[in-house]
Parts: structure tokens; C-alpha cells; sequence
């Protein structure tokens, strides 16, 4: 879509802008927002607001701010040296506007982030995805190359009644490696379903196919091969909205699977998908982590 154009916000104007498009998804309740003083200093100390633009329509963002992948308080806690020498970039609140999506923008929103955390020589940009969200887990690990090699439970530290949508899988992307850069010179993973069933990938996750949506049965014994794949329904959102109870079913399903992958040290590596029928099926491709 060529009419998109991707700039860094820096002025009051913009990150008012901002501020109004995110009430389009957490609403007007404060604490759910980044206020306008907050976008400023974050700004201009280093970080970075990165608009998606139709003409003066602000129509998506991500933000980005510096971190260390290291805990001062932690009892093996490195020396200040050493923390610097592991600064990263956090991502945080992408978003789109639900009319201009599946235009690429997110991936355009992320190029520019890359090239940001290149020019600061920074090498690891960091973030959070919701473990249901297909289209997501289809731009993080297809289309950008990133991995996971952590989940987190109720990562929010929201109350018990909530805590399920707020499991998180922990993306890395090594914006240097090799498999961002061949991702951001448009040679994405060619992986498919298919290649991983005829080279024998077990689908560890056993599909209930009768009713009105695709669920999991219960958990048995994993299968003990170097890689893996893992259902999740196409369209969470839907699921949340017509058929809670089934997409509750998955939200525990994935929680207890997911943790228990990463335990065993398989890693998040890929994304694919294929239509069965009328049916889109996508699956999480995990790999064994090498020591």
C-alpha cells in the first residue's frame, strides 16, 4: 500500500494523535493509556514513537524504549558494565487500526524499528504477544524472524478472573542475525505445513473437530522430537466473542502446553498455516533449543 508512510511522532500534536488512537481499543479509562507527557520523554530520551500515516490520519503506531535483559536486584546481578552492555530496546503497544489491516503496516511499523535499534547499535528488540493472537504470531515469527524462548502466566499481574488473557509469550528479535536480516530483505521463511507433516513433525496438541469450533482435548504424553507444532484456532477474537467457553478452553489449554514446551526447552521458531477444507489451521512450529 504505497500511500502509507511511516514517521517518527515528536511533537505535542502527534503524540495527541496517539494518545486518541489508542482509545480505540482500552477506551478512556486512564490507567489503560500512555498519556502525551509520557510519549514526550520517552521521545526524546533515546526512544521512539513510530506513526503509520494515511495523509494526516494517524492510522497505527508502535513505541519503543530502552531496557536491560538484567535485574539489579537479582542475587547473581551484574555490575553496572555489564548491564549496559545488555541494553535492548522494548516494544511496546503496536497497534493498527482495524480498517487498514492486513496492508503490511505492522511490518513496515517494525522495518522502521530495526533500522532505529541498528542505527542506536542496539541488537535485540523485545516485546509481548498474546500466545492466541494468530495474525500476530504470523508478522513475529514468519514474517520478522523473531523467536520465544519464554512464556510468561498472567504476565500483567492481573486479578484472577483476568489473569488468562494476560498470558504471554516473550518474542526476541536479533535485529543483526541472520534471520531478521533475510526477513527484512523480503526472503521470509518458505516453511509449510505440509513440509513439516511429510518430515514427520508430530502436532502435539490432539483438535476436537465436532461442534461449532476446533478445541483441545486434554494434554497426554508429548512426543520427544527435535520439533514440534502446536494448534491454535485461527480467529481467538471470534471465539472470545461467540463462543467464550471454548475460547476459555484454549486460553488453559495453550497456558499449561506452552509452559510446558519452554520447560522441556523447545523454542518458538516459526509460523504456518494452510486451509483444510474451508477451514484456515495455523500452527506455532517449535524447535528443541541447542546447548
Amino acid at each position: 500500500m504505497s500511500n502509507i508512510a511511516i514517521k517518527r511522532l515528536l511533537t505535542a500534536p502527534e503524540f495527541n494523535q496517539a494518545v486518541e488512537l489508542q482509545k480505540v481499543y482500552w477506551g478512556n479509562d486512564a490507567s489503560n493509556l500512555v498519556p502525551r507527557h509520557v510519549l514526550h520523554t520517552i521521545c526524546h530520551h533515546g526512544g521512539h514513537l513510530l506513526g503509520a500515516y494515511v495523509g494526516s490520519q494517524l492510522v497505527g503506531f508502535v513505541m519503543g524504549f530502552f531496557g536491560t535483559a538484567t535485574d539489579p536486584d537479582a542475587p547473581e546481578a551484574p555490575d553496572a558494565d555489564r548491564a549496559a552492555s545488555n541494553l535492548l530496546i522494548m516494544s511496546k503497544r503496536m497497534l493498527v487500526l482495524r480498517q487498514y489491516r492486513g496492508r503490511n503496516i505492522g511490518f513496515k511499523l517494525k522495518m522502521a524499528q530495526r533500522e532505529l535499534a541498528l542505527k542506536q547499535g542496539i541488537g535485540l528488540v523485545t516485546w509481548t504477544v498474546d500466545p492466541l493472537l494468530a495474525a500476530n504470531a504470523h508478522l513475529n515469527y514468519r514474517k520478522l524472524g523473531a523467536i520465544s524462548s519464554q512464556f510468561a502466566v498472567n504476565y500483567f499481574d492481573y486479578p484472577e478472573a483476568e489473569s488468562l488473557s494476560a498470558d504471554r509469550l516473550i518474542v526476541h528479535w536479533r535485529v543483526k542475525g541472520k534471520r531478521a536480516r533475510a526477513c527484512a530483505s523480503g526472503n521470509m521463511s518458505g516453511r509449510t505445513l505440509k513440509q513439516c507433516l511429510d518430515e514427520n513433525t508430530p502436532i502435539v496438541n490432539a483438535i476436537e473437530e465436532s461442534g461449532p469450533a476446533i478445541a483441545p482435548r486434554a494434554l497426554s504424553q508429548l512426543a520427544d522430537r527435535d520439533s514440534l507444532l502446536v494448534e491454535i484456532p485461527s480467529d481467538i477474537r471470534h471465539l472470545d466473542e461467540q463462543i467464550p467457553d471454548v475460547a476459555r478452553h484454549w486460553r488453559l489449554h495453550i497456558r499449561e502446553l506452552m509452559g510446558r514446551l519452554i520447560e522441556l526447552g523447545y523454542v518458538v521458531y516459526d509460523f504456518v498455516s494452510a486451509l483444510q477444507g474451508r477451514q484456515r489451521r495455523v500452527y506455532y512450529f517449535l524447535v528443541r533449543r541447542k546447548y
